[in-house]
């Protein structure tokens, strides 16, 4: 019976591995999710920012 014990406990730690990886790569995930978010938040900005400049020049530029 202890001859089997082992390679079970051996098993057990594979799989809790094995979980630990799988949170790590939803962990990872989710970082990149909110990486893109904060990109696309980023680039919204710039591009009003732009637009407002534009329109500053156009405006200086009619008068």
């Amino acid at each position: 019976m202890q001859a089997n014990a082992l390679p079970m406990q051996a098993d057990a730690f594979t799989m809790q591995a094995d979980a630990f990886t799988m949170q790590a790569d939803a962990f990872t995930m989710q970082a990149d999710a909110f990486l893109m978010q904060a990109d696309a938040f980023t680039l919204s900005g710039i591009a009003k920012f732009n637009s407002l400049r534009i329109n500053e020049m156009l405006y200086l530029v009619k008068k």
